[in-house]
């Protein structure tokens, strides 16, 4: 288990967040085999749904099942990998079905509201505002943006070099707004902060922010902007995926953006899209109210 820590932390290069989920799930394993004095030699198909059932007792859903079921394929495949077992016991063990959640999405004037509560006339306000911005213009994971340096801006060609999940190196587009609003951050405002850290984003004492703090920062500024339903960061990742997609950019190119693996997870943002035809259309066609009754149409 140590060294499957190792592989995934350095090899794989995870982040400490996801290598300290795994840790906990693989704690959680080490207790089930220590209480049926198993070891992962042993380890069969049976054994993972008697653990699964365990899980399942011990108040856990099907959301928190599957992940820890991905631990476990993943251990087990690098042990494969390593030649310490013959073969994954879990290969075709299936995932609990999980209910589909679409993602929570801003409509046009909520993200409009939301970029004008910062003020701009000090250096906290114009660094949320460009924080905003690019959360917006490109899409990032909020890991993304406060793991951005200022060696990852190219504001001539108005790219960003972004570095996803498992250090995946992808290069995304910004628009000249949100260019704008960094190149200033940049030359006015970043030095105000006397910078201890390489990051581009700094808190009052010249450090990287975090990520609870951008989270407290947006949650604040939705409540002034009147937005009471709730919302993250990734709030404005989904509004970003949403809005491409209605204004008829290809799925393909939206998978790109997002640094998505796997055009299933992109594909979640069409069933937004649909959702919200749907209720613009039952708005506002004038065929979609209920018929009346059979007694109000004979009078």
């Amino acid at each position: 288990m140590d060294l499957f820590l190792e592989y995934i932390l350095v090899e794989k290069g995870l982040a400490e967040n996801s290598v300290a989920a795994y840790t906990t799930d693989l704690e959680s394993l080490q207790r089930f085999l220590t209480r049926e004095s198993l070891d992962l030699e042993r380890f069969s198909s049976r054994h993972g749904l008697l653990y699964l059932l365990h899980l399942r007792q011990t108040g856990l859903q099907n959301r928190s099942l599957a992940r820890h079921l991905a631990t476990l394929r993943g251990l087990f495949a690098f042990l494969v990998r390593e030649r310490l077992i013959a073969e994954n016991p879990l290969e075709k063990l299936e995932n609990p079905k999980l209910p589909r959640h679409l993602p929570d999405v801003l409509s046009r004037e909520e993200v409009t509201a939301l970029l004008a509560q910062p003020n701009s006339n000090d250096k906290l306000g114009f660094r949320d505002r460009t924080m905003l911005e690019l959360l917006y213009a490109a899409g990032l994971r909020v890991s993304e943006l406060i793991g951005l340096r200022p060696g990852d801006v190219d504001l001539q060609a108005g790219l960003l070099r972004v570095f996803g999940k498992g250090r995946k190196e992808r290069v995304v587009p910004m628009h000249a707004s949100a260019g704008k609003y960094l190149e200033i951050y940049i030359q006015n405002w970043r030095p105000a902060f006397s910078p201890k850290a390489e990051v581009l984003f700094l808190n009052r004492s010249g450090k990287g922010l975090t990520r609870q703090g951008v989270w407290k920062l947006i949650k604040a500024y939705a409540r002034k902007a009147g937005i009471h339903h709730p919302i993250s960061p990734h709030t404005l990742r989904h509004s970003f995926a949403t809005h491409l997609l209605e204004g008829g950019a290809d799925l393909r190119t939206v998978q790109i953006l997002l640094g998505h693996a796997d055009i299933l997870a992109t594909e979640i943002y069409t069933h937004v899209q649909t959702s919200r035809l749907k209720s613009q259309h039952q708005k506002h066609h004038p065929r979609s109210r209920p018929p009346a009754s059979q007694n109000q149409t004979s009078k």
